[in-house]
């Protein structure tokens, strides 16, 4: 393994992986995490002023934290728009939008819907202690033709439950789906594709674009946000309204802006 060592200014580890965009890491200890991508994986530390990586995919590693993008600007632009940003901006400024595989985004956020963070992970890491391909750290998240070739009855005993059906559908499409095409579309046809996958709604699909195509012009709204809208932005909107609304109210900033609101809200709530 190589070891590097990044700034901490604007990273924080725990805050990047407990924001709801990644399923597959382990807490070891108070500092340290496993992380795990595709067939990849890294040891992830937080140190008093610094984050130490260790991994056989460095490069790999460095894109997937987005260590190449300033985010210091990004937590000065959004802290000055309102009171509220600048709460929630300071709650969660270490996140950072991994750049994470497009297709395991697709299978997670499926498995995501109507589900919680914790039952999520242990279906992702069933899923992939069975049909991954062995690697010296565990289990690499499936081969599509390996979630195709698995019967739905496969899905329903993992716990995936109405899930189950979609799980198999879409990894059936995506065997001839130009999925990675999709990078070149803009934002709303891009969605519109995704949005014909079984299992894909709009909130899925624009977790989708936002973790797995890194598109900052989306805002996944679930019932957190709903809270968030109602306690701070009230302005009579139906409820799928809000990711229209939050997108024209903070443009390309939104898909960021949303971790914030989200990772606030579920720490603090009404108390914020």
């Amino acid at each position: 393994m190589q070891t590097f060592l990044v700034s901490a200014n604007c990273f924080n580890v725990q805050d990047t992986l407990e924001c709801g965009q990644i399923f597959r890491y382990k807490q070891i200890d108070a500092n340290t995490f496993h992380v795990f991508s595709q067939n990849k994986f890294a040891i992830v530390r937080q140190l008093p002023n610094a984050v130490e990586i260790s991994t056989d995919h460095p490069d790999y590693f460095r894109h997937f934290f987005d260590l190449q993008t300033d985010y210091q600007s990004k937590v000065d632009r959004i802290s000055a728009m309102s009171p509220i940003m600048q709460k929630a901006v300071q709650c969660g400024k270490g996140i950072r939008i991994l750049n994470q595989d497009l297709t395991e985004m697709v299978f997670c956020f499926i498995i995501s819907a109507n589900n919680n963070i914790k039952r999520i992970q242990t279906i992702v890491e069933r899923l992939c202690n069975a049909l991954g391909e062995p690697t010296p750290y565990g289990r690499a998240f499936p081969t599509v033709q390996a979630m195709a070739n698995a019967p739905v009855e496969f899905y329903t005993s993992i716990g995936a439950g109405y899930r189950d059906k979609f799980l198999k559908q879409t990894a059936q499409k995506l065997l001839t789906f130009p999925l990675e095409e999709l990078r070149n579309l803009p934002t709303d046809e891009a969605r519109k594709q995704l949005l014909t996958l079984p299992g894909v709604g709009p909130k899925v699909a624009d977790c989708i674009l936002l973790f797995g195509m890194h598109r900052g012009d989306v805002f996944p709204v679930d019932t957190w946000l709903k809270k968030v809208y109602h306690a701070h932005f009230e302005a009579g909107h139906k409820d799928t309204q809000l990711s229209a609304f939050f997108c024209n109210l903070f443009g390309q900033d939104a898909g960021l802006c949303q971790q914030y609101l989200f990772y606030y809200q579920r720490k603090y709530g009404q108390n914020g």
